[in-house]
Formats: C-alpha cells, structure tokens, sequence
C-alpha cells in the first residue's frame, strides 16, 4: 500500500504538468445555477485554406473543464481556430430550453502565449466569453 501510495504521490504532478502543458483548455460555467456545466460536449476547428477542420472533440468533465483540448504532444500552430461548444444538447439534457444550440467561439492564436484557456459564462438565454489564462 505504501509503495502505491509513494507511486501516485510521484505521478500526480506529472499528470498535472501533462494538462497545463496542453496549449488550449476550456471552462464552462452554468450562470443560472453557479455551478460547473458537466457533459457539455466541445469541438476545436482550425481555420485552413479549404476551410474549417476538426482537429479534436471533448466533453466537459465534472468541473466542467477540457483541461487539454488541443491534440496530444503537437504545439500550437499559430491561426485562427473556432470551439464550439454544443449547448442545445447539453440543455436539452438537463430539460431546459435555450436559445442556443450551440455557441461557436473564435479566436486567433498567434503563439505568443504558451496557453490559451476559453472560459463560456452560460445561461439559457445569454453567454459570455474571454480569454482565460
């Protein structure tokens, strides 16, 4: 038990170094009730020359964060990138109305940070949005 123990005790900054080392994550709060929004399903598009591209999807987890959307070991490619955020579903999900099936946020990453976080201040009938850190 001791061995595991002195195990995780080792593993868990690393595993929390591998999240903040991730370029993009994103935090979705439920205004109405001040609660995180859990289950909300995300996708991040880059901007390319044919259009938008898929380059991950997520799910909100029970802080209602993707603490690591961009894909896995690849850096930050300067651009313009769009996530969106499937709302609709998600209050569908918990029977509410909305007047938002979902919420696209785009933005322009020029790779003068080494992270970039999007939080999403959501209520049925409004949101909001900035850039983290």
């Amino acid at each position: 038990m001791r061995t595991l123990l002195f195990t995780l005790a080792l593993l868990l900054p690393a595993l929390a170094f591998a999240d903040t080392a991730n370029p993009l994550s994103v935090h979705v709060l439920d205004t109405q009730t001040g609660l995180p929004s859990a289950g909300v399903a995300v996708r991040l598009e880059q901007l390319g020359p044919a259009g938008w591209v898929t380059l991950a999807t997520a799910t909100t987890n029970a802080q209602g964060r993707v603490p690591a959307l961009y894909p896995a070991g690849q850096a930050l490619v300067p651009g313009t990138y769009k996530v969106e955020f499937m709302t609709g579903d998600w209050f569908a999900k918990h029977h509410q109305a909305s007047f938002f099936p979902s919420i696209p946020v785009i933005f322009t990453a020029d790779g003068s940070l080494p992270h970039y976080h999007i939080p999403l201040l959501l209520s049925p009938y409004g949101y909001s949005t900035y850039r983290g850190n």
